[in-house]
């Protein structure tokens, strides 16, 4: 079922998942989380529609998709097996009204008045559904170097090095494949992590740049704290007792061995709600969130960088493979 839903489009840009199209995503998004009020078939009805009314505004300067939470699909037994509600990690303060979410509307664009008009026209043709939450994203110096899509975070910093560098590693990072167990429609689709992540700016901005380097565990511009250019990949055994590159810094946390990276894409946007919320529309996508996601999240655990940040909110959500065959496969179910 999955291959036939990845056929569901003969246009190059519809072949390609939206949320993996490119090196990098678009510099501007809004995601909107939606609850559903309907049951049964209605709610099937309501799945279908919202499918089309993103596929009617995907394409050219807008790359929009949409995702499932595990409250949307028509009975349990349909659900990946890994879909539930985002649970709440050491050091979160998840806001009920913030978090998680029936649907997913994720609408990126190449300006923020395109992506607001693709996202209003999206949000007429769903009169029934109510927004949950929202957030508003930008990606300042968006760019791609080394087949990478690189911006610059709150922080200051350069984010998106550690991500696959060709199409290929891309998918294989984030699009499920046969045999992991999955339903036979999701095959092809990619778990999503959505985190609002405040970042405490002012006190971030107050450290001398020598010490955010060592908290981040790179340099400003992505190069690492040994020398290593960003574009190649650091050998910590050489420092195992953190003297380069400290042993709680973000970067160590994350990917202890830079050689086997943690098996999912980022695609973050930063968000600016005023200037006492600032931070950091975290995303990122995977085939499996126990060995993507969450094995990161449980690294992180006591990093330096921790006392500057905080999760309000955000949500596990579930993007099917491209095409309407999955709808079908549901229905049929």
């Amino acid at each position: 079922m999955g291959a036939l839903a990845l056929q569901g489009n003969s246009s190059d840009s519809a072949e390609t998942a939206a949320h993996l199209r490119g090196a990098g995503p678009l510099p501007f998004a809004q995601v909107h989380a939606l609850d559903l009020t309907a049951s049964g078939q209605e709610r099937a009805n309501v799945l279908r529609a919202a499918h089309h009314a993103i596929a009617a505004i995907d394409g050219g300067d807008i790359a929009a998709w949409l995702a499932v939470g595990e409250g949307a699909l028509p009975s349990p037994a349909d659900r990946p097996r890994q879909l539930k509600k985002m649970p709440s990690f050491a050091g979160d303060l998840l806001d009920p009204a913030q978090s998680h979410g029936d649907l997913l509307l994720h609408i990126t664009g190449s300006s923020a008045h395109a992506v607001r008009q693709a996202a209003e026209q999206a949000l007429r043709a769903l009169p029934q559904q109510q927004v949950r939450w929202r957030a508003d994203g930008t990606r300042p110096e968006n760019r791609t170097e080394d087949g990478r899509g690189l911006s610059r975070n709150p922080f200051h910093f350069t984010e998106g090095h550690g991500n696959p560098g060709t199409a290929a590693e891309i998918t294989e990072r984030a699009t499920i494949k046969a045999g992991q167990g999955e339903p036979s429609w999701a095959i092809g689709g990619s778990y999503q992590v959505i985190r609002i992540i405040r970042l405490a700016t002012d006190f971030w901005d107050r450290d001398t740049v020598h010490e955010q380097e060592r908290i981040t565990g790179r340099r400003k511009n992505g190069r690492w704290l040994d020398g290593t250019p960003s574009t190649e990949q650091a050998v910590f055994a050489t420092d195992p007792h953190g003297k380069i590159t400290p042993l709680d810094s973000h970067v160590r946390r994350a990917a202890p061995n830079p050689r086997t990276p943690p098996p999912m894409v980022r695609r973050s946007y930063n968000y600016d709600r005023g200037p006492d919320d600032q931070g950091l529309i975290f995303s990122c996508f995977q085939n499996d969130l126990e060995k993507g996601f969450e094995a990161v999240q449980r690294r992180l655990q006591g990093e330096a960088m921790a006392k500057y940040t905080l999760t309000t909110g955000g949500g596990y959500f579930f993007v099917p493979p491209v095409g309407d065959a999955w709808l079908n496969a549901l229905d049929a179910g």
